[in-house]
């Protein structure tokens, strides 16, 4: 079966089982709705205040320029993460002193606040692109790392000694016996890193950025606009899922499908 049939196979599977996926959001719907009712709408707009303030957001051409400087800062900080974290710890996997040295590093990486490293690249950087993406950097990479670092440690000490022993050369060894055991932890973590970008990135324009989407509900809060906050939120988790589940979620599958069919 070629590469594009797999793909086209792996999208139309993914694509059956996301009712799930679908059934969970129309009840967290119906459940804001709910909540929307008795809150009132001052405090809690209803769904579709939420979706018409956000339809006018569309209509007037504020939302996309936003959303693209979050969508902007939020990746450069995520594939610098990603490059540096996954590079780093593969290379402190292959060494027990190196994996010893950096676990205090990464649980000091991850127990920081991000409001603190927020705060720091402030003072660094300013007011600029450099503040946010340098927050999403800092508060994702050590994610990255620590998934690289396990999946390179406990790879099968069974497999590297045969490729040894056949004389596979390193491009071929680490494609073939290192690549689908890491990629198998590394991928779930830059998953979940890309759900802390989103949310770091937002909170660090909030503070620090006159543009994005964190800017524009630093405006709404001031208006006491509930319902174009709502509208900025929906817009990033929308933007967010879109990615996961459209283009993320079947490269997953992709690279995970030696687990069923070992051809």
């Amino acid at each position: 079966m070629s590469l594009l049939q797999r793909w086209t196979a792996a999208v139309a599977t993914y694509a059956w089982s996301a009712w799930g996926a679908i059934a969970s959001l129309l009840a967290a719907l119906a459940l804001w709705e709910w909540a929307a009712a008795q809150l009132g709408p001052l405090a809690l707009p209803d769904p579709l205040a939420a979706g018409q303030a956000l339809l006018e957001l569309m209509q007037r051409g504020s939302l996309w320029p936003d959303l693209a400087a979050t969508a902007r800062r939020a990746l450069i900080g995520l594939a610098l993460s990603i490059g540096a974290g996954t590079l780093l710890g593969i290379v402190a996997g292959l060494s027990p002193t190196a994996a010893l040295a950096s676990r205090p590093l990464v649980t000091v990486m991850l127990g920081t606040p991000p409001i603190a490293w927020l705060v720091l690249a402030l003072l660094w950087f300013g007011s600029g692109d450099g503040t946010p993406v340098f927050t999403v950097f800092i508060a994702t990479v050590p994610i990255v790392f620590g998934a690289a670092l396990q999946g390179t440690r406990t790879l099968d000490a069974q497999l590297r000694d045969m490729a040894r022993a056949f004389g596979l050369p390193w491009p071929m060894t680490l494609a073939q016996v290192y690549g689908p055991h890491v990629l198998s932890y590394v991928f779930p973590a830059w998953i979940t890193a890309l759900g802390s970008a989103w949310k770091v990135v937002v909170m660090a324009e909030l503070l620090a950025s006159p543009d994005g989407v964190g800017a524009a509900l630093a405006i709404a809060r001031s208006q006491l606009d509930t319902a174009a906050a709502l509208a900025w939120t929906g817009a990033v988790v929308a933007s967010l899922l879109l990615l996961e589940y459209a283009v993320l979620e079947p490269i997953k599958r992709e690279f995970e499908r030696w687990r069923q069919d070992p051809t």
